[in-house]
This record gives structure tokens, sequence and C-alpha cells, in this order.
């Protein structure tokens, strides 16, 4: 199972996430975010420290031409869209890059995924939140088992590091990735980095 750690800020981090054999990590573009990635990354550190480990920029409700330049200055291997983002856009930007298109889960399900079906390469599934951005909380990973789509999935929302045993039990068949985040933070963008090595141990270890 591949392992993609989201937030990262910094360049020391970026550099043990490739040491640590994490599959990707996440960098944040939304300004109002305490991760955003533009504050204490700059593009060439991100280009030349990450090229051995899957780069993902993140975004909410961001112009499609905003999008393209900040996957080229950072060398972006994948974009994740956390707004409202239309199928339309996800389908101009996966001309040109992966698209991994966000959705809430709630004790409703998880939203209108049919018109993205043709226009998404992965989806994620976060938990349902009025604002943007992770909650730390986790929704009913059951809510997923009747997802039978061809587009395979990231599973995010609140996974810590005591959820490592729980993926021995719980398997979805389109479950592609697992997404990490604030329960791996000393302080926002900052990564604790053991926690986050013993995780991917784990996950490896009974993948």
């Amino acid at each position: 199972m591949k392992i993609k750690v989201c937030g990262i800020t910094r360049a020391d981090d970026l550099d043990a996430l490739v040491q640590l054999g994490a599959d990707y990590a996440g960098f944040i573009f939304y300004g109002k975010s305490p991760r955003f990635a533009g504050n204490r990354l700059d593009g060439r550190t991100v280009r030349e420290t990450g090229r051995h480990i899957g780069k993902v920029g993140v975004f909410v409700n961001a112009d499609v031409q905003q999008i393209l330049q900040t996957v080229r200055d950072y060398g972006l291997d994948m974009v994740q869209l956390h707004g409202e983002e239309s199928p339309e856009i996800c389908g101009k930007l996966r001309l040109s890059v992966p698209v991994i298109k966000v959705f809430h889960v709630d004790d409703k399900g998880y939203g209108k995924i049919k018109p993205y079906l043709k226009n998404s390469d992965y989806f994620l599934f976060d938990t349902a939140d009025k604002a943007y951005g992770g909650t730390g909380r986790q929704f009913n990973w059951e809510l997923l088992k009747d997802y039978r789509e061809d587009v395979p999935f990231f599973l995010s929302g609140g996974i810590g590091p005591d959820d490592a045993a729980g993926f021995e039990r719980w398997r979805h068949e389109r479950l592609f990735a697992l997404d990490v985040n604030s329960r791996f933070e000393v302080s926002p963008g900052v990564k604790d980095m053991l926690k986050v090595e013993e995780f991917i141990k784990a996950i490896k270890k009974n993948s």
C-alpha cells in the first residue's frame, strides 16, 4: 500500500520522507492554510530534493493557469483538487498532469462522483467539514464499502499512528494509498518523523 504524507513545508522533512520510503509528499498551495508550502519552500528546493518521491500539489478553487504554473515551478507529479472544481476543470488539468479529486464523506455518503469518473485519475475521500483542509477526524470507513468504480482512491481523514494495525483488517480493492497529515505533526507543517517512520514501516510490512 502506498503512503502520502501531506502538508510538507520544510526541505528537511521532504528529504526525510525520501529516505523513509514514503511514496508521495503533499504540498498545500492554498494561502489560508497554516501549511501553505509557498511560505517556506521554493520551487527549486522541491524539484531537487524531491526527485525520488511523487510530489502532489494541493489546490482549492485555484485558476487553471496558476495551477499549471505551480506544477512547472515545483516539478509536481500530480495535483489534488480540494474545492468545488468542476469536471471540466479536472479534464483541462488532466491533459497536463494526473488529477486527484477530493470528496468529503459524511453519513449520507461521498457525494456526486459520477461526473468526475472520466476526468480524474484518482479520488481522495476525506472527512466532511465546512472548512477546506483536513479536520484531524476520521469518518467511518465502512461508508466506502459500496464503492465499486474503476477510479482508485486515496483514503484520508484523521489517520494517525495508532491506525496502522487497523489496515490489517480493513481492505478495499480500489484503495490506492493512505493520506496522512495533522496527526503526525509537532505543529502545523512540522512533521514528527519518528511517528512517520514507524507508520510507514508498519504499513509496508503488512501490505
